[in-house]
């Protein structure tokens, strides 16, 4: 018996979203009854010029808007569900960072408010910090960052909480082509985790070398969707790749196919991506020891990232998991009492007390302690005469 497929990490359907003016009126029809669904563990593409409502359709998933019309679903759960967006990164499209903040504290700041607990917090940060190439200079303000390790920090920040489903907007936005390379390799190895990433990119290049599946929207609408060997493959044209020729090689080649009646036969050197060279060229100035100012190399992915994790159920005390479910509970659990013993004083009575209570006539007021007795004023001596003369 086959085991049933796992439900989709995203889910839109009929999804619509129609912005009005002052007065309540239809202005602008930004996203049109899209249907899409993004599988676990793939990656998919979200491509269309500007204007045509990828950045709108990304914030409904998000929950930071509402539709208009239609249903989607993030993890099986609403956009706005607190559940779903503690298991979901997201990088936008700019960087809206703390400029004043250093990219420890930064991140240090993200990861207290996914409520995770210091030791795991600290590690994960190191572990970023070194996979994004920016362990050295980490103490630095983000404001003195250039565009490209803004957005290293920016995608750092996106993973500090594990998520299950990652959106990236223009990820790799400023970065130069090490930079990008970098990113590409690291959305791949989230990917073989089993990680699931929405990318939105204007960079058709990059699309295409990480995404399984992608739609193309134009309009507010989806035009065209599919994997990616459905939709570039050519119908008309076939290729055959060998090792390379000689002239003479080429030529009993071509005469051969052309013996077999096909035409327009055409034979062309293998060539190299422009962004191969680039990156073995600074391969080999960095092995020759050149320094550079900037980020220095990405290190291995996190291995936090990279590891399968059981259910939510599973999880350990104090992970955000669990203290997202301890805010919500209906009664928190209250702590042990502990058994306090007191042992109870009774007043002894006063005997006079009682005794004056147990008279028939009892006195109103206390007796009055007798005065001591004044002493007698000493007697004065007589004044002296003589130096009362010597005055006058």
């Amino acid at each position: 018996m086959m085991s049933n497929p796992a439900p989709p990490h995203i889910v839109c359907q009929k999804l619509s979203k129609t912005f009005k003016d002052f007065w309540m009126r239809d202005r602008v029809k930004a996203v049109d009854a899209v249907d899409l669904e993004v599988r676990p563990g793939e990656v998919f593409g979200l491509l269309g010029p500007n204007g045509s409502g990828k950045s709108t359709t990304i914030k409904m998933i998000l929950g930071l808007l509402h539709p208009s019309s239609g249903r989607v679903q993030v993890l099986g759960r609403s956009p706005r569900d607190t559940e779903a967006k503690e298991q979901l990164g997201y990088l936008p499209e700019e960087s809206y960072l703390y400029r004043f903040l250093s990219a420890r504290e930064t991140l240090e700041y993200y990861g207290k408010l996914f409520g995770i607990d210091r030791r795991t917090r600290l590690n994960r940060i190191d572990m970023l910090l070194e996979m994004v190439g920016l362990d050295k200079v980490q103490r630095r303000p983000i404001g003195e960052y250039s565009k490209g390790m803004q957005r290293r920090i920016g995608l750092a920040q996106a993973l500090i909480n594990d998520p299950k489903l990652l959106v990236l907007d223009e990820p790799t936005t400023g970065m130069d082509p090490i930079g990008t390379r970098q990113i590409k390799d690291l959305i791949l190895r989230l990917k073989e985790s089993g990680k699931t990433v929405l990318l939105c990119s204007h960079l058709l290049g990059d699309v295409e070398d990480v995404t399984d599946r992608c739609a193309i929207m134009f309009g507010g609408r989806v035009r065209k969707a599919g994997t990616i060997d459905e939709l570039l493959a050519r119908q008309d044209e076939t290729q055959i790749v060998t090792h390379a020729l000689s002239s003479e090689e080429e030529e009993q080649a071509v005469t051969a196919l052309e013996s077999r009646g096909l035409t327009d036969v055409s034979i062309r050197r293998g060539r190299q991506k422009l962004e191969t060279l680039f990156l073995d060229m600074v391969t080999q100035a960095q092995a020759e020891g050149v320094a550079t100012a900037g980020a220095g190399n990405a290190g291995t992915v996190a291995t936090f990232l990279t590891e399968r994790h059981a259910d939510a159920a599973d999880a350990k005390p104090g992970s955000s998991a669990t203290v997202l479910d301890d805010l919500v509970q209906d009664e928190p659990e209250e702590p042990a009492k502990r058994e306090v013993v007191v042992e109870e004083v009774k007043p002894q009575p006063d005997a006079a007390v009682l005794s004056n209570l147990a008279e028939d006539n009892p006195r109103t007021e206390p007796e009055k302690a007798p005065e001591p007795p004044r002493s007698a004023d000493p007697p004065k001596k007589p004044a002296d005469r003589s130096v009362l003369d010597d005055l006058l």
